[in-house]
């Protein structure tokens, strides 16, 4: 029998996903073995305080310094999980300058530095592979990076934060507040302390930068994608949309219009018989949609400890399978420099709920002041409410500018007594040329 070669690791980070990682490549070593040819094993592990006690690794492996790793001409792969931007992108660059192959779960890091580390590992003739980057456990990336490369995609959207999806979630199932479903998802662990990034749809913009640039090979960066998240949304509204058929989830939309992209992410209303509809808690689901393919959706676990840790050893796995030789697959540089194309050129259909006087001609002068813009509603809900009333309103399909126009004369109407914050409803409109 062939003897297996030896494939040394280090890891930077000992978090939550690391120690998940460093469990996996213990339990799963046979298994991994059989797959690989190669018996893969974490030689080193760098964290802030090497001093501390940590179960799991033995505590020779831990290391404060970086150099201990990058000297190591044994190590082969270097597996990053500290998160951020700095000094994660000086440890990638470093490592990669010397050839090593880098998996990374850092979304933040390749939404900003993602095609200059591309580029670098192309350079170098080694990997960078990064699954664990956008939809935990999903294989998205993947399935764009090898799967994807004839299908002639023309939009990417879906569900890519797990904290938003379960808050949602629970207004929509409980009918609880934003404020009381944002405290359970704390309490839970599907929310950090501060969880900004998140339901300001910060985290899935990263996440849809990267995937926008896979899927159309052309870069994307962070500062390129317009996001709105879910803090002004309301449990009248997610009632409201009930009563209409629809559900309220943080979308994540890439799109091509003939030779140009829009990427963005916002809330949205879906109908209730759409697939993602169903995606509920924690999950996070994808739809991929081609000219080859027509439509298909990747659904699964989109946070957790486990779940990334899987995404990131099974990158580890195609680096060791694929290190002798790495093909153009692993190499995903932008060959595509495509335009943006404007937010306020797309079309999209609106709901819109107001509270406004309740007196004769208050719709009519409503309706007038979006009619001024070209702006046609479709269907009026109105329900009293003493001296007021809610006005719920779903609108033809339009473009932003006008819609946006529209609002800013509506809402600076005298009878108008809530600050208008509208909601976009996908599916009924086109979605890309």
């Amino acid at each position: 029998m062939t003897p297996s070669q030896k494939i040394n690791i280090g890891l930077l980070g000992y978090g939550t996903v690391g120690s998940n990682v460093y469990g996996l490549l213990e339990s799963q070593a046979g298994e991994i073995e059989k797959a690989t040819g190669a018996s893969i094993s974490i030689s080193r592990i760098m964290v802030r305080d090497p001093s501390l006690p940590r179960a799991g690794a033995p505590s020779e492996l831990f290391t404060g310094n970086f150099d201990d790793i990058l000297s190591d001409a044994g190590i082969s792969i270097i597996v990053e999980l500290i998160g951020g931007v700095e000094p994660a992108f000086d440890y990638v660059t470093a490592a990669l300058e010397q050839g090593k192959a880098v998996i990374t779960a850092n979304k933040q890091l390749l939404s900003r530095q993602g095609f200059y580390l591309f580029r670098l590992a192309q350079d170098k003739k080694t990997q960078i592979r990064f699954e664990a980057s956008v939809a935990g456990a999903i294989p998205v990336i993947k399935v764009l990076r090898e799967s994807m490369v004839a299908a002639g995609l023309k939009s990417i959207y879906g569900i890519v934060n797990g904290t938003t999806n379960f808050i949602l979630t629970e207004m929509s199932r409980t009918g609880v507040r934003y404020e009381d479903a944002l405290a359970r998802a704390q309490e839970w662990g599907y929310a950090e302390a501060d969880p900004g990034e998140d339901i300001s749809g910060k985290d899935a913009a990263a996440k849809m930068a990267i995937l926008a640039s896979i899927a159309f090979h052309t870069s994307v960066g962070l500062e390129d994608v317009t996001c709105a998240g879910i803090e002004n949304v309301s449990r009248r509204d997610i009632a409201y949309a009930r009563e209409l058929g629809l559900t309220v989830k943080l979308l994540g939309v890439a799109r091509l219009y003939d030779d140009r992209i829009n990427v963005r992410v916002y809330p949205a209303l879906i109908k209730q018989d759409h697939p993602l509809a169903s995606v509920s808690g924690a999950y996070n689901a994808v739809f991929l949609k081609g000219a080859a393919i027509d439509e298909i959706m990747l659904s699964g676990p989109g946070a957790g400890g486990t779940e990334t840790a899987s995404a990131v050893v099974s990158d580890i796995i195609s680096a060791v399978a694929r290190r002798e030789s790495p093909g153009f697959l692993e190499y995903p540089v932008a060959y595509r420099n495509l335009d943006f194309f404007p937010d306020e050129e797309v079309v999209s259909t609106f709901y819109l709920r107001l509270e406004v006087e309740d007196e004769p001609g208050v719709l009519a002068a409503i309706a007038s002041a979006f009619g001024k813009h070209g702006v046609s509603i479709e269907s009026v809900i109105q329900k009293g409410r003493g001296a007021r009333a809610e006005l719920v309103m779903v609108f033809h399909p339009v473009k932003e500018s006008r819609f946006a126009a529209a609002i800013k004369e509506a809402g600076g109407l005298e009878v108008v007594k809530s600050t208008p914050r509208p909601i976009r409803v996908e599916g009924s409109h086109d979605d890309g040329q």
